[in-house]
């Protein structure tokens, strides 16, 4: 039986130009300045004019406009199966942390080199040398330090690390060798705690390598037979249990306090080379006014190729066209095509970016202009979305990735986004302003005595925050602020 049905479906398309501008605006601005880059080093359609003027550029680019359609013969190309997954894949997009660097206007060179180092595992090996070992044990140590992590730590079981070296290296040995050479030598290497298999053992290794005082004593009876009560800051049964006071308990916590709980990222730290963020707006205070800003001075100011404009121009004049000069003028109308579209789509990504950022300066507009924390409006995507008749995705590529600098520092955009909550007085406030207030409270309570969550419900509560208490502890989390236990001290 035959059966005849209409559906309907709406689906929306996007063109390339349209992927493209949207990869464009979510970029930061050093990752963009390298993408307009290799824009120019890709397609020779593309000249950089801030490096050479070209008067007839305007008149030629008007020529250009005309030519676009005089070519009926050529290709065209189907977007309807763009698959928009296909061109925002993360592979597509560039690493732009690796970028970040600052840099001021009177710089000459933009990079920031990097020093060629030793390793972490390189600065290991060199210290096996020290030692008397067999060409054997060399090579054991030598694996056991290719399994430390990048904190210090060894935290492969023995019995894996000898089946390993049996079926990796031919190399058939014992547990107990392979825990002879661990602690015996590579647990006594620079930095002292390396090579720990947990927190516990690594705390033991640096007191023992401390001097030995009576507080240090007692620390390392707190971290070898009593580690899980002094872990939860069972202070006063530890007291009881080792009958010291307060005073001593408080010199055994110091010493353990001033241990490096990662000691591989001692000398990892010390070799990387800080990066900074380029901001990708500022905003200034001018006479009570906002004035923002966009950062591209170091994008090259784009414009067509005269000399691939004039070759159209030749071929049109050319009266017995070869088949190879309509090849080669596919190619170059097609770079042509490509230049156009970017230098479009980099004017829309700065329209964009401005547009959104001032809406956003705008609503947050008494915190730009105080520094307030307290002034912060509750504010989310769909605030500036509805403001700028943008999608909220756009808003978000905007907001997520770009940094901000003020009078008051720089900070990511997206960090002024929360959801809000009403007052005792029925007022909206924002969330950020709660989680300060709490950070506030918390850090002004006695450490002897430490507020619950059910304390602090309670002073928000009096402040004019009615909050429930699992809001405090999620804020709490948020903040990365322990549970009260893990907070009190003696």
């Amino acid at each position: 039986m035959l059966k005849q049905e209409l559906n309907l479906k709406l689906q929306q398309k996007l063109s390339p130009q349209q992927i493209q501008l949207m990869k464009l605006v979510q970029l930061p601005t050093v990752a963009f300045e390298q993408r307009v880059k290799e824009e120019l080093e890709e397609n020779p359609a593309l000249d950089d004019q801030s490096s050479e003027y070209d008067e007839d550029y305007g008149g030629e680019q008007d020529e250009w406009d005309n030519q676009s359609d005089d070519f009926g013969d050529e290709k065209v190309i189907d977007t309807s199966d763009i698959n928009i997954d296909d061109y925002l894949s993360d592979d597509d997009i560039p690493n732009y942390k690796t970028y970040t660097n600052n840099y001021s206007d009177d710089d000459e060179d933009k990079s920031v080199p990097y020093a060629q180092g030793e390793s972490f595992v390189e600065f290991l090996t060199s210290q096996l040398y020290t030692n008397r070992l067999t060409s054997e044990q060399f090579q054991i140590a030598e694996f056991i330090l290719g399994n430390i992590d990048d904190d210090g730590y060894m935290r492969r079981d023995i019995k894996s690390l000898v089946d390993d070296l049996a079926f990796s290296q031919n190399i058939y040995t014992s547990p107990e060798e392979v825990e002879n050479l661990l602690i015996n030598y590579i647990q006594r290497m620079d930095p002292v705690g390396v090579g720990a298999r947990d927190l516990q053992e690594c705390l033991l290794i640096q007191l023992e390598n401390k001097n030995q005082t009576e507080a240090v004593e007692l620390a390392k009876k707190l971290i070898s037979e009593s580690f899980d009560a002094f872990t939860k800051k069972h202070y006063s049964k530890l007291m009881a249990k080792y009958d010291v006071d307060d005073d001593e308990l408080r010199d055994a916590i110091s010493e353990i306090e001033r241990l490096n709980p990662k000691p591989g990222k001692s000398f990892s730290s010390s070799s990387k080379i800080v990066e900074q963020i380029t901001p990708d707006f500022t905003i200034h205070i001018n006479d009570g006014d906002l004035e923002l800003s966009l950062n591209g001075r170091n994008v090259p100011e784009l414009k067509i190729s005269s000399a691939f404009a004039e070759m159209l121009d030749t071929y049109k004049k050319t009266e017995n066209k070869s088949n190879q000069q309509k090849e080669a003028v596919m190619f170059v109308k097609q770079k042509l095509d490509s230049a156009k579209w970017f230098i479009d789509a980099v004017q829309q990504r700065r329209n964009t970016l401005l547009y959104t950022m001032e809406a956003i300066m705008k609503f947050q507009k008494e915190y730009f202009l105080t520094g307030d924390e307290t002034k912060i409006k509750p504010m989310i995507l769909k605030d500036i979305s509805d403001r700028i008749g943008m999608d909220i995705s756009t808003v978000s590529r905007v907001a997520n990735s770009k940094y901000v600098t003020t009078p008051y520092g720089t900070f990511l955009i997206k960090d002024l986004f929360s959801e809000s909550l009403t007052n005792d007085e029925g007022e909206e406030v924002s969330t950020r302003e709660i989680k300060r207030i709490l950070q506030d409270v918390i850090a002004d309570e006695d450490k002897r005595k430490p507020l619950t969550d059910e304390k602090l419900t309670e002073i928000l509560k009096e402040k004019g925050y009615p909050i429930a208490r699992r809001t405090i502890a999620k804020y709490r989390e948020q903040l990365n602020i322990p549970v009260a236990r893990l907070r009190k001290e003696i």
